[in-house]
């Protein structure tokens, strides 16, 4: 296990497959429905009907007005039996096409051929996504709240947003999910191509079937959907898909091929993967390119291009369309990441590069166990 805080560790701990499954309830249904649908207080798709689709509202947490935050949940019980893929999305408010990912693909996947389950939840975060913020909005005025992907995997004891981690974690991903892919897209204001990063082995298997553009070889973030599974034994991956409050639909649809293609390559569908998509870039150290001036920037290079030391990445001008600073390239690099939106403050990214480095912490087929996990903030 990487190094985590105590706290984390602890709950991690006492969250693994291993052990929580031989104390797992079953379903725990409160009575209530939503447009038909049920509502549940903890999932257990041990005990849902194979061969079926069932579609269900987790009720996390309450809200300040005493009703419920609910979170959407699809099970796809294949009637064969198999391994169980968590797929999630929309743990920021802001990002939006892992949604319509799930969307798609719950409603393609046939159950009667199906070999296992596929627990889809296209919604995390609720209250982010009623205000379209990138944090948990627990205050309801659509105030920028906690990262909920920083506070995994919660205290169901703690504060409104680690309350709310904690009750997806123990009430609905663990005991139901034998690996998992967390989809997101870059925030407002920047853009990423198709991106995964990947922190073990086990991950990077998954990030190959995936095929996105780019695979960043990462020790992670503290706090993580993605980084708290791995350690817990759930193999994990976080898929970056493009740019915030939209629906793409020609990276929604390469991203189905993706998942698809890690379907097959886990048994749960037959076939062989699909793999005509380009090689994806492989990097293991990012750098971030910030504006020395605050003002109108003009990005002059496309995400997957490929900068060296000195290129001109973006300029910056005045409000009189003056020229003020020429922003450029530190090294060598893959184009990761560029800002959508012109307006700059000093220290702003505007440029976000990838490359390899046989120095870097991680190789290609993962990280080390030793490798430092990033601090929340």
């Amino acid at each position: 296990m990487k190094r985590l805080t105590a706290v984390a560790a602890a709950c991690i701990a006492l969250s693994t497959p291993a052990l929580f499954t031989s104390v797992m309830a079953q379903t725990v249904y409160t009575g209530d429905k939503i447009d038909g649908a049920a509502v549940i207080d903890k999932l257990a798709v041990a005990d849902l009907p194979s061969g079926q689709v069932t579609k269900l509202y987790f009720r996390v947490t309450d809200t300040s007005i005493g009703q419920g935050w609910y979170v959407p949940v699809v099970v796809v019980k294949g009637a064969k039996p198999g391994p169980k893929l968590l797929i999630t999305a929309g743990i920021h408010g802001d990002e939006l096409n892992g949604i319509s990912v799930l969307q798609h693909l719950a409603q393609s996947i046939d159950p009667k051929i199906l070999s296992g389950t596929l627990v889809a939840v296209p919604g995390l975060n609720t209250p982010g996504l009623l205000h379209s913020t990138r944090g948990f909005t627990a205050d309801e005025i659509g105030t920028n709240g906690d990262n909920l992907n920083r506070a995994m995997p919660g205290n169901t004891e703690g504060g409104p947003a680690s309350r709310y981690a904690g009750r997806l974690w123990h009430q609905l991903f663990i005991g139901n999910a034998d690996f998992a892919i967390d989809l997101h897209t870059q925030s407002r204001g920047g853009a990423y191509p198709g991106y995964v990063f990947a922190q073990t082995g086990a991950a990077r298997q998954i990030a190959d079937l995936l095929r996105p553009d780019v695979i960043g070889m990462d020790a992670g973030v503290e706090g993580t959907v993605e980084n708290m599974l791995n350690p817990a034994g759930i193999p994990a991956v976080t898929y970056e898909l493009g740019g915030p409050e939209t629906f793409n639909e020609a990276i929604i649809t390469r991203a189905l091929r993706g998942v698809r293609n890690v379907m097959i390559g886990k048994g749960m569908l037959t076939g062989q993967p699909d793999l005509s998509d380009p090689a994806p870039y492989v990097g293991n150290v990012v750098t971030d390119i910030d504006s020395p001036r605050g003002g109108w920037t003009t990005v002059k290079v496309k995400l997957k291009d490929d900068v060296k030391k000195g290129d001109v990445v973006a300029t910056v001008s005045n409000p009189f369309g003056e020229t003020i600073a020429t922003v450029t390239a530190p090294s060598d690099g893959h184009v990761l990441s560029i800002a959508t939106d012109p307006r700059t403050e000093p220290g702003d990214m505007v440029v976000r590069l990838i490359a390899w480095s046989d120095q870097g912490v991680c190789a290609q087929t993962g990280c080390p166990e030793t490798a430092p996990v990033v601090k929340s903030q």
